[in-house]
């Protein structure tokens, strides 16, 4: 059965007060002295952050771009910017220019900056949740569940307040399986580089966000659908998914609302 997402959810956006923010852009976040010197890792591997002025002990959300992994650029969404939380917007590198793996690695690397970085802006490191859309909630996801992209440096994935994904894929990634050769794109994988071979018991809230299952790409809804109760058998016990009725996978929109009130329920607790 169909979740339908009531109006009012979508209108508290409306309801929250504004704050003043100030904004800092094309952040360098891969820092590494022992990298290779790479224009394409200079020209990608930056971030945009957006904070509320003089406040202390606030939220941070983590936004990834969609593009397929291919193509896209960073920006932050005015519907979650206002709400009194900070917001990082990281570039992160394209295939075929690097694997899907590094983009995972980027992805890491722009997480990792923020929890050594963010009280520097008033921020608290220990509320920092991680949202995107489509290849960004597939990036979103596998930094939270796969912990050994944090461990890189020295983070624990489970100090991430929360994975919001919004119609982010859990199987392999499309493009990740299109580098391996003649793969369908209908043909599922599940290996290391699918959230799915993740699932565990001690990871952050989870709230998996998907357009309608009838409207939104091959199986999104589904796989999603898979993820959620795979958490729960494995012991998982704050997995939910929500699907937008009506919507597309271009769904971001409509789902800011409930982006917001998952870190108000996180945060609540």
């Amino acid at each position: 059965m169909k979740q339908l997402i009531p109006l009012f959810g979508l209108l508290i956006a409306t309801l929250i007060p504004t704050h003043a923010y100030e904004r800092e852009v094309n952040i360098t976040y891969r820092t590494d002295p022992k990298m290779d010197v790479d224009p394409y890792i200079e020209e990608r591997c930056v971030l945009d952050i957006s904070y509320p002025k003089g406040e202390e002990g606030f939220a941070t959300i983590v936004w990834f771009h969609g593009g397929g992994l291919t193509e896209g650029n960073k920006y932050i969404p005015g519907e979650i910017a206002s709400a009194g939380h900070a917001v990082v917007a990281p570039n992160y590198r394209f295939s075929p220019r690097v694997n899907g793996k590094t983009c995972v690695e980027d992805a890491a690397a722009a997480v990792a900056w923020v929890f050594e970085n963010i009280e520097n802006y008033g921020g608290d490191p220990d509320k920092i949740f991680i949202s995107g859309h489509s290849a960004g909630g597939y990036l979103a996801s596998m930094v939270g569940l796969d912990k050994s992209y944090l461990a890189a440096y020295g983070i624990d994935a489970n100090r991430i307040a929360g994975l919001i994904p919004f119609s982010g894929h859990t199987i392999t990634h499309f493009t990740i399986r299109k580098e391996m050769g003649d793969f369908p794109p209908h043909q599922a994988l599940v290996d290391e580089l699918a959230p799915l071979f993740h699932v565990r018991a001690d990871a952050p809230p989870l709230l998996l966000i998907t357009g309608d299952r009838e409207l939104e790409l091959w199986g999104r809804y589904e796989e999603n659908a898979y993820m959620m109760r795979m958490m729960r058998v494995a012991g998982h016990t704050d997995t939910r998914i929500m699907e937008l009725d009506g919507y597309g996978h271009g769904m971001e929109r409509p789902a800011f609302p409930l982006l917001l009130n998952e870190v108000q329920r996180v945060l609540g607790k």
